[in-house]
């Protein structure tokens, strides 16, 4: 690819156009200009154009948006170019968060908007970024000079704009080189404090984003990655005007292998395009999330309540289940209406979404998604169950380790305490309802990504003994009910040295309340790891028969 020429304009008497515009009065004409910048997963590698549709929130983001302007340079030995402003659009079939991050603050502002992007994979913040002295590709140089002369050509056509935030992620590759990793939130700083220099936009936001956890790094790198973040949140927790956007939870490629990856990949992108999204809106006050009243309390005064905790990571959660797909399943298109009968509360993604209060059982996953709970509450109620209250807590990227008591040297990831209150709450809110509460199970389907690094897998039996055995202890409830419920294991040479089915088999054998169901006969799936719309019916079908016919 050969990168083409930029457009240079002389720099003396430059004008910007900054967000100090709006105090003075803003209007719909004027264009809201966003950067983005980083590496390869603001890049978008690993992604593939055509998979788009298999993804029905996202589909037709493979089409060119007209009514966005588009500028960008991508790569690094070999970097392409826009020539000027063209109609927003994938760029060599590559699925950037740009694509859906338009598509949905346009759908919440009627101003036009303007995305500038610059990203190489493989590059580091203290040096290729670094604004003081460039080394390797230089990219902060490169990236001053793109957004200049975009912003030259509007201001050449007379276009009035304002740039309106700054989209950064990248981090990866400082957690590789030792004083990178260390200085990474001073760097950071400066970084900030020089755009906002070298823009004339004091009062730019920046929204930084997470780095994935659920990621092969987030495993075999835990120590560096946690590091990173540090540095992230140093500077998020410091400066109003810059935001942390959490994206662990997000989708993930599937690789070849075991199935963990590098790269966020389709999903994973036009996912997180939507969290920046999220946090622009939510930071210029026009987003919230929909409200879903329970607006009639659904149990008989004084009544006893069987609640029923569902927990877990990936397929708990319900990654790739999308609510469009379960439409499309025969006799279960019923699962999409809320159940009023049944009262629900979450905390989804590690409290990336937490319900407000008690709510109808119903869809109510980030990104149009489910989860088990559906079918697990109908197959119940079908059942003649009564008084079902259903809690979920979730973290798809989030590991068996974090959920332990003891957790990890990343302690900003440790779930336990959180977790715990988040039953614990659960159980108070209906007693001070006037209920009776009977802690009938908690639901635990064992994480998907231990099962494919030897080190987590070979952990995770105890692991997941440890989590039972202290919230046992924890709640005062020694017999309380597990249900600890794992799919088929990735089958390669790396991992298969750990029987890990039959060592969470021998660890649950001493205690009839420790069940361990072996999910053997999941629904065919289209990748390793995670199951889609009708094995997600499917896991919270079992879920419920095993309920029932335990004695």
């Amino acid at each position: 690819m050969l990168r083409f020429a930029l457009l240079m304009v002389p720099m003396f008497g430059f004008c910007f156009h900054t967000s100090v515009d709006a105090a003075q009065g803003d209007n719909e004409t004027t264009v809201r200009v966003f950067i983005f910048a980083g590496q390869s997963n603001m890049v978008g590698s690993d992604s593939k154009i055509e998979d788009v549709v298999r993804f029905p929130p996202f589909v037709g983001l493979d089409r060119p948006q007209e009514n966005v302007r588009f500028s960008y340079c991508l790569g690094r030995e070999d970097q392409v170019a826009s020539d000027g402003w063209e109609p927003l659009r994938p760029v060599y079939n590559v699925v950037g968060p740009e694509l859906s991050f338009a598509r949905e603050v346009t759908r919440h502002i009627k101003s036009p908007i303007a995305i500038i992007k610059i990203a190489a994979g493989g590059t580091h913040l203290g040096g290729d970024w670094n604004p003081d002295e460039p080394s390797g590709f230089k990219l902060y140089p490169v990236a001053l000079e793109q957004i200049r002369s975009s912003l030259a050509l509007l201001d050449q056509q007379g276009v009035k704009y304002r740039i309106e935030g700054f989209m950064w992620h990248q981090g990866e590759n400082d957690m590789f080189e030792a004083d990178y990793m260390a200085n990474y939130g001073k760097n950071l700083k400066n970084f900030i404090a020089c755009w906002r220099r070298d823009l004339k936009s004091p009062d730019l936001r920046f929204y930084i984003g997470e780095l994935c956890t659920k990621t092969i790094w987030g495993m075999d790198l835990r120590p560096r990655m946690y590091a990173i973040s540090l540095g992230q949140r140093e500077v998020t927790d410091s400066d109003p005007l810059a935001h942390y956007v959490p994206t662990n939870h997000v989708g993930v490629e599937i690789g070849g292998g075991t199935g963990l990856h590098y790269h966020y990949g389709t999903l994973g992108q036009l996912e997180h395009g939507v969290n920046y999204a999220h946090a622009y809106l939510k930071a210029i006050g026009q987003w919230s999330s929909k409200p879903r009243p329970l607006t009639t309390w659904p149990y008989a005064k004084g009544s006893r309540i069987k609640l029923f905790v569902m927990a877990g990571h990936r397929n708990m959660e319900g990654e790739r289940a999308f609510v469009q797909d379960l439409a499309k399943l025969e006799g279960r298109a019923r699962l999409l209406q809320d159940d009023s009968s049944i009262a629900c509360r979450y905390s989804l993604g590690g409290g990336y979404k937490v319900s407000d209060d008690w709510e109808p059982l119903g869809p109510f996953g980030f990104y149009e998604t489910f989860g088990p709970e559906l079918s697990f509450g109908s197959t119940l109620k079908a059942a003649g169950v009564e008084n079902i209250a259903i809690a979920k807590f979730t973290h798809s990227g989030s590991q068996i380790i974090d959920w332990t008591p003891e957790g990890s040297e990343a302690k900003s990831r440790n779930l336990y305490p959180t977790f715990l209150q988040f039953v614990k709450d659960s159980i108070q809110q209906l007693k001070d309802r006037g209920h009776d509460v009977e802690l009938a199970g908690i639901f635990y389907h064992v994480g998907e990504n231990d099962m494919s690094w030897e080190p987590f897998r070979k952990g995770a039996a105890g692991r997941v003994m440890s989590l039972m055995n202290a919230v046992r202890k924890d709640l005062s409830q020694p017999n309380l009910r597990w249900f600890i419920s794992q799919q088929t294991p990735p089958d390669h040479e790396s991992v298969n040295r750990v029987d890990v089915t039959s060592e969470i088999a021998q660890a649950t054998s001493d205690d009839p309340n420790k069940i361990h169901m072996k999910l053997l006969d999941l629904p065919p799936q289209r990748e390793q790891l995670v199951i889609e719309a009708s094995g997600t019916v499917w896991l919270g079908e079992r879920l419920a028969e095993e309920f029932l016919s335990t004695p």
